[in-house]
C-alpha cells in the first residue's frame, strides 16, 4: 500500500499538473495554483514542507526529505482535492506520493537501459486520476517540491518546475555534474555503476539537473559555488545553446562532456546503444543528355 503524501489546498505541493499525453505529438497543461508562504514565527522566514523538513532533519537531499514526510502520511486521513482550472483544461486528483514499485514502470526504465535499484533511490511513483480514470507515472522532485512525471506514454511535470539539485551529505564537494533531464542523470549513474562496479564513486560530487533547458537560469543560481561545472548536456542545439549560455557566466570552471557520446542524441541513448540521426544531403543530380537519334551526323 503506498504512504500518501496528501496536496491540500494549504500544502507546499499545491499546483496544477503539466502533463503530455499521447507522446510527444499531444498537448501540453500547466498552470500554477495560487502559493502562500507563511513566515515561521519562531525563525522569522518562509518556506514550504520540504524547507521545513530540512530543518527538522537536518538535511536538504529532496528524495530522502520526501521520504521522511511519506513515513508520517500513512497517520493522515487522505484528504482528495481538484486543482482551479479553466474549463478547457484538465483536472487532475487524488495526488499520492510512494515508493517506486509498480512492475510497469519498472520495465519502463529497464527498456531505457536505466538500473532499478538506482532508480528507486532517486525516484518515487506518482498515481493520480485525470477526467475520473486512474494514472500512474514516475515522479522525479525538484528543489521547489514538484515533480518531473515520465511513463512510457507521457512526460509532463507536477507544477511548480524547477531544478533538482542533488547535494551529498557531509562536507561541500567542489564539483557539480549538469544534467538536462532526469533519464540522462539516471543513465549516467547507471554507466558508472556498471563501469566502476567497486568504486562508483556516485557521491564524490554533486548534481544539477535542469529538467528543461529553459531553467538555465535557476542552474546559475546554484552552480556558483563549485569550482568545477561539467555539463552532460544534449547533443543538439537546444544543449548547446543552454551550454554557451553557462558557459559565458563559468569560464574558466567549467567543461563540455558531450564528446564523450558524440554521434548519441544524449547520455541516454548512448547508453542504450541507438545513433543520432543525422541529416543527411541527397547526392547532386547528374543530368543527362539524351542520345540523339538516327545517325548521328
Amino acid at each position: 500500500m503506498l504512504n500518501k503524501v496528501m496536496l491540500s489546498t494549504e500544502s507546499r505541493m499545491r499546483g496544477d499538473m503539466q502533463v503530455r499525453f499521447g507522446g510527444r505529438y499531444g498537448k501540453t497543461y500547466c498552470r500554477k495554483a495560487v502559493r502562500r508562504s507563511v513566515p515561521s514565527l519562531r525563525l522569522g522566514r518562509g518556506g514550504n514542507i520540504i524547507a521545513l523538513a530540512g530543518v527538522l532533519y537536518a538535511s536538504d537531499h529532496v528524495p530522502y526529505l520526501l521520504g521522511k514526510i511519506a513515513e508520517q502520511a500513512p497517520h493522515i486521513r487522505p484528504i482528495s482535492f481538484s486543482f482551479r482550472q479553466q474549463a478547457s483544461e484538465p483536472s487532475f486528483q487524488h495526488l499520492e506520493v510512494g515508493e517506486l514499485t509498480h512492475p510497469a514502470l519498472l520495465r519502463y526504465l529497464q527498456e531505457r537501459g536505466i538500473n532499478i535499484a538506482l532508480a528507486k533511490a532517486q525516484c518515487k511513483e506518482l498515481h493520480f486520476t485525470h477526467n475520473g480514470k486512474p494514472y500512474f507515472a514516475i515522479g522525479f522532485p525538484n528543489v521547489a517540491g514538484g515533480f518531473e512525471v515520465r511513463n512510457r506514454f507521457f512526460k509532463g511535470c507536477v507544477a511548480p518546475k524547477d531544478i533538482s539539485h542533488i547535494r551529498q551529505q557531509g562536507e561541500a564537494r567542489e564539483k557539480c555534474l549538469v544534467f538536462e533531464g532526469m533519464m540522462d542523470y539516471l543513465s549516467f549513474l547507471t554507466l558508472r555503476k556498471r563501469n566502476c562496479s567497486n568504486l562508483p564513486d556516485l557521491d564524490r560530487q554533486d548534481y544539477v539537473i535542469l529538467n528543461s533547458t529553459a531553467n538555465v537560469s535557476k542552474a546559475i543560481d546554484v552552480l556558483h559555488g563549485y569550482g568545477r561545472i561539467h555539463c552532460m548536456l544534449d547533443n543538439d542545439e537546444a544543449g548547446r545553446k543552454a551550454y554557451r549560455e553557462l558557459e559565458r557566466k563559468f569560464a574558466g570552471r567549467i567543461r563540455d562532456f558531450s564528446d564523450n557520446y558524440k554521434g548519441h542524441k544524449d547520455l541516454n541513448d548512448y547508453l542504450r546503444g541507438i545513433r543520432q540521426k543525422l541529416a543527411v544531403s541527397p547526392p547532386p543530380r547528374t543530368i543527362v543528355k539524351p542520345k540523339k537519334k538516327g545517325l548521328g551526323l
